[in-house]
Parts: structure tokens; C-alpha cells; sequence
């Protein structure tokens, strides 16, 4: 069953349309993650799905009587109280008119007042349990990513039919964002959301819908397999762009040709011409990329930073505990823990900025720190951008080179009028584009980052990730970025609780494998290492039927992918939920999904038999 639909929708906001002629549906149990480049229009169209904006033409049709709730990205300045009286205003009245352009009429939606008033306290300390919240706290007082969990509770306590949420994994710990993971996989309505969080988008979503360039592209399945068809569709673009290039060239080339030319001139080819020209100049370009480059400090010693026995105490609580590491020259060091556990604590120390309680910390020597930090608190909010970077000055250096700094702050898609902007009239993307810019002016060989990734649109992200990567130098990460972290770090130091701090090596998904039961971290038990498991296949060898079948197997693989490959080209044709029925899109659906378990399952059968001798 539809619950939403757009039909010709279009909105501009000063500029160039976001949306351009839009058209889509989304059906019960969809959950649709919105992705795109900043700027495209994500928000907006959430805004409009929640009514809070009405567009220039077309219109947006809702399933009548639904319930919608709207989590923007922003934390509104004028919400007051405790948690437990914020959590229940989403039991109220909507303050939101949820606009039903079938009756032409704006609607508030509310639960009846009689079940509110019987059901309210169970359904607050439901809410309260699920999101871990304190409802006695004052919310004024929060951590911005505990106001987002709060907000959230407020969207989800009246158990709304339709979800709208604009980045909900902002500030949010890798724990708060595996809970709310498995929430939305039970959800039993539409949820339509943004976010930059790769692994969470992978995990989470059915549908994704990509803006680009004022149109929106509906690509069924998970985010990787949507990443690899949004290639390919972006090759196959960029050829038919050349192409069409090249004729415009050769045919602007034939009518300047003259007096010889205009002897012969076929009207036809003239008019086709003209075509051709309206066409080039209707092309929207795609956004740049940013241009990231690190300046490199020459090499520092061997050793880092040696932190030995190293104990801190805030107030009688105990942060960090007898805590002991070496960091070497090239180690990609990550730091993983829940918000206020003591992460950015623990980089103080690291880098003397503090002084531990007991133990010591030693730094190696020929040290070059560049220091993202979180707070953003070494930007200016009065002065304007390029002031920020160039202190006044039109000229910088850059890898030995001379760039005005107009020009190297395009490199981070800051067009000249908004290089001049006060930094206090940035989004929170701008804004960490703008540190990275100050940041990669500094010569520097230790590299240390505290959660870089927070509002950056993915194709950014993937540019930071090589960046990071190819860095010379030594990296010390702070991020609840899971993918980020599985791409860049070598070895993981994780905040385990009452001060403990668990070294493993790799990155999230090894620590997951690595790391002890609950049980034994809240127990405090001392982290023993772990024995090597005993391989029962290493005390055989191959019989004739196993040697078989793995010589069978990777055919058995490529076939698989074959016909999951043609699978997922029917599904994302836009044509596929259009002209087929319900019951032949669930069954290809179907069909795909097994096709994905026979492939893993072959792929481990195949792992299997490699690990027996033959």
C-alpha cells in the first residue's frame, strides 16, 4: 500500500530547482535512506514530506489519518524541561500541520486524548528504556548527542506510521547507533532518513534514493550494492557526456567554416545544431570534488608517544586507570568509546596537554602535531573564512609553492563569494571543511583527528579516507564512524569502562571479533589473551569428494554472481516497481535475497576447503 506520493514536484530556494519535477512512491515498511552530495536538497525534501514546506508545483499525496514525525538535524534553542516532560510533548498534538494535498486541507494529527491519558507515563518510560535515557535530567544540560536521542524518544513515542529523520547518527556513540540499528529494522512503518553513516545506511535501509542535480534516482536494495550501480550509471553518463560533447565540437567547427560552409549549408544540420546548444546549456554540472592534500613534516623519531601506567580522575571519578601503550612512527591509531567516557581526555594526555594523575607519558622526538578538534573551537566565528585559514593574507604556501587563498579554498569547495563569509554563517559541513583546510596547511607527521567525519557528505568522507591513508605520517583518530575507522586504523584503544582501555589490533570489526563478553568487561575481569583456536581440519587432509567439490566452486561463484547481477539490473531499472505487480517485485526481491545467501554460503564453503591440507 502507498503511504506516500509525489507527482511533478519541484521547489527552488533562490538558486537553481533542488527538486526538478520529482516523481516517487514509498510503501508501507519501506525504509528509504536519502542520499546526496550537501546542498542537494536532502532537507528539504524531508521538510516538505512533513509539511513544513509546500512546493513551487506538483504535489505530495500522504496516506490520510497518518502519523508523521519530523527529527531536523538542528537541535531547536527553545525546547526546555526535563527529559521525561520534552519526551512526552510527542504525545501531544503535533506542532507540525501534516498537509493532505488529496483534501487540498491542512490536518493536525494527535492520538486521541482519552488513551493518552491512561497510556502516557507507560509509553514515555517504554520509550526511556529503549533510549536509555534519564528522564530527571534537564535537558538544557545534555551533550548535543544525548539531546538527539531525546529527540528522537519524542518523534517515536507516539508511535507515528511515517519517520522523518534528518542525520539521527549525529553525536551519536557507536553503541547508541547499534540500538537504534536494530530499532528501525523493527519498525513497522515508513522511514524515510538522511544520514553519512555508511554502515548504517548498508544495514538499515531497503530503498535509496539519491538527489542529484534536481532529480532523484530510486535504486532498490542495500547501500554497497546501490554504490556499485551508481558507478557504473556515472561512467556510463560521463562517456554519453563526452560523446555528446564532441559532436557540439565538430558541429561548431562546420558552421564557422565560412563562405564555403554557407554554400552548402543544410538548414537541417543548422537547427540541429541549435538543439544541440539549448541541451548544453540545460546540462547541470555535476558538484565538484573536494581536493584534499596533507603537507607532510619530515620524518619524526621511532617512537611517538610511550604512555606508561598512566592513571586520571575527574572529580573522584576514576577516567582513566593504570593505562599503558607505545605509539610508533606509521601506526593509524583509532579510539573508540560511548560520548563522555574520555576520549577527548585521553588525547590531552597523549599530547601533554594534560598531566596524568599517576604514571608518565613520553613523547618521541621531531614531533609535528596538526590537532583537528571536535568543538571547532580554533575557527573565528566573526571573521570570515579565508581570515581563518590566511590570518588577512592573500597569498599561502603549499607544498612549496605560492596559491592565493581564493584558490586553494575552491580546492574545498568554497566558491569566492562564500570564502568571504563570516565563518558564523556556515553549515556544520562547511565548517569542518574549513578545519581541514587550516589543518592541511600545517607541516605535520603526527596527524590527530577528534571525530572529523561529523557532517560531511559521503564523497568527502572517501576523499578524507585516501587522504588519511596515504599519509606518511602517524595517525591518532577519535570517530564513531565504523566504516571510517574499518578503512584507516591499524589498531583500536577502547574506552571498556570504570577506566579500563582495551589495545586491540585493526579496526571496528576486528575489535567486534576481539573483544571479550560483556560479562567479563563489567566485571573488570583482567583481559587475558586469547588462545589460538584449535583448527580440527589442520589433523586431516582433503578426501576425493571435498577436492572435488572445491575445484567446482568458483565456477559455482561466478555463476551466482551472474545471475545476481542480472537480478540487480532489473531492479534498478526505474521501470521495475512501475510496471510490475506487487507480487513479481517480491518474488525477484526474494529471489535476489537467496541468491545473495547461496553466494556467502559458497564463499565460506569455499574458505573451508582451502583450510583443509591436501
Amino acid at each position: 500500500m502507498t503511504w506516500i506520493k509525489a507527482q511533478n514536484v519541484s521547489i527552488s530556494l533562490g538558486g537553481p530547482p533542488l527538486l526538478d519535477g520529482v516523481h516517487f512512491a514509498i510503501e508501507a515498511k519501506d525504509r528509504v535512506c536519502l542520499v546526496g552530495r550537501n546542498g542537494v536538497g536532502k532537507s528539504t525534501l524531508l521538510r516538505l514530506l512533513a509539511g513544513h514546506l509546500s512546493p513551487d508545483n506538483g504535489r505530495i499525496f500522504v496516506k490520510p489519518g497518518s502519523r508523521i514525525r519530523y527529527l531536523p538535524q538542528e537541535i531547536p534553542v527553545t525546547l526546555s524541561g526535563l527529559v521525561r516532560e520534552v519526551v512526552a510533548s510527542g504525545l501531544e498534538e503535533s506542532p507540525f500541520p501534516q498537509h493532505n494535498p488529496t483534501s487540498g486541507e491542512d490536518h493536525t494529527v494527535s492520538i486521541p486524548a482519552a488513551d493518552q491519558e491512561w497510556n502516557r507515563e507507560v509509553l514515555v518510560e517504554t520509550i526511556h528504556s529503549r533510549l536509555n535515557l534519564d528522564g530527571d535530567l534537564d535537558f538544557s544540560t545534555l551533550s548535543g548527542g544525548l539531546k538527539r536521542r531525546v529527540l528522537l524518544a519524542r518523534a517515536l513515542v507516539s508511535n507515528p506510521e511515517i519517520l522523518l529523520l534528518d542525520e539521527p547518527t549525529n553525536h551519536l556513540d557507536i553503541t547508541a547507533i547499534a540500538g537504534l540499528e536494530k530499532m528501525f529494522l523493527d519498525f513497522p512503518g515508513c522511514l524515510i532518513f538522511v544520514t553519512h553513516d555508511r554502515m548504517f545506511a548498508d544495514k538499515v535501509a531497503t530503498r535509496i534514493f539519491e538527489l542529484d542535480r534536481g532529480q532523484l534516482s530510486d535504486w532498490p536494495g542495500h547501500y554497497a550494492e546501490f554504490v556499485r550501480l551508481r558507478d557504473l550509471k556515472a561512467q556510463t553518463e560521463a562517456q554519453q557526456e563526452a560523446l555528446f560533447d564532441k559532436k557540439l565540437k565538430e558541429e561548431e567547427a562546420w558552421i564557422r567554416q565560412g563562405i564555403k560552409a554557407r554554400r552548402t549549408r543544410n538548414m537541417g544540420r543548422v537547427r540541429a545544431l541549435e538543439r544541440l546548444r539549448d541541451l548544453r546549456h540545460a546540462r547541470r554540472e555535476r558538484m565538484g570534488n573536494v581536493r584534499l592534500r596533507l603537507e607532510e613534516a619530515e620524518k619524526s623519531g621511532q617512537l611517538v608517544i610511550e604512555v606508561e601506567d598512566v592513571s586520571y580522575q575527574y572529580d573522584g571519578v576514576s577516567i582513566i586507570d593504570h593505562f599503558s601503550t607505545i605509539i610508533q612512527r606509521g601506526d593509524r591509531v583509532g579510539i573508540i568509546g560511548p560520548n563522555g567516557c574520555g576520549k577527548s581526555t585521553l588525547l590531552g594526555l597523549l599530547l601533554g596537554r594534560l598531566t596524568p594523575h599517576t604514571g608518565h607519558v613520553r613523547q618521541g622526538t621531531r614531533l609535528e602535531v596538526a590537532y583537528f578538534d571536535q568543538m571547532r573551537t580554533a575557527l573565528d566565528e566573526e571573521k570570515s573564512v579565508a581570515d581563518n585559514v590566511a590570518n588577512g593574507r592573500q597569498q599561502i604556501e603549499f607544498s612549496g609553492r605560492s596559491r592565493h587563498i581564493i584558490s586553494y579554498l575552491e580546492d574545498f569547495l568554497f566558491a569566492p563569494d562564500r570564502a568571504r563569509m563570516p565563518v558564523k554563517a556556515l553549515s556544520g559541513g562547511e565548517r569542518n571543511r574549513l578545519l581541514l583546510a587550516r589543518l592541511f596547511l600545517q607541516p605535520a607527521n603526527l596527524l590527530v583527528m577528534d571525530e572529523p567525519t561529523n557532517d560531511l557528505d559521503v564523497e568527502t568522507l572517501e576523499l578524507l579516507e585516501g587522504v588519511v591513508g596515504d599519509f606518511a605520517g602517524t595517525l591518532i583518530l577519535v570517530s564513531h564512524d565504523r566504516t571510517f575507522l574499518n578503512n584507516v586504523v591499524t589498531s583500536t584503544l577502547v574506552f571498556e569502562g570504570h577506566g579500563k582501555i582495551g589495545d586491540y589490533a585493526g579496526g571496528y570489526d576486528d575489535w567486534l571479533m576481539q573483544r571479550p563478553p560483556p560479562e567479563e568487561v563489567i566485571r573488570e575481569k583482567p583481559i587475558e589473551k586469547k588462545k589460538k583456536p584449535v583448527d580440527k581440519n589442520r589433523s586431516r587432509r582433503k578426501n576425493l569428494a571435498e577436492k572435488k567439490e572445491l575445484a567446482l566452486l568458483p565456477s559455482r561463484i561466478e555463476t551466482l554472481e551472474s545471475e545476481l547481477s542480472v537480478l540487480h539490473q532489473t531492479m534498478s531499472d526505474p521501470h521495475f516497481y512501475k510496471n510490475g505487480t506487487g507480487q513479481e517485485v517480491t518474488a525477484i526481491q526474494q529471489q535476489a535475497q537467496q541468491l545473495e545467501q547461496a553466494l556467502a554460503d559458497a564463499y565460506q564453503r569455499w574458505e573451508t576447503l582451502e583450510a583443509i591440507p591436501d
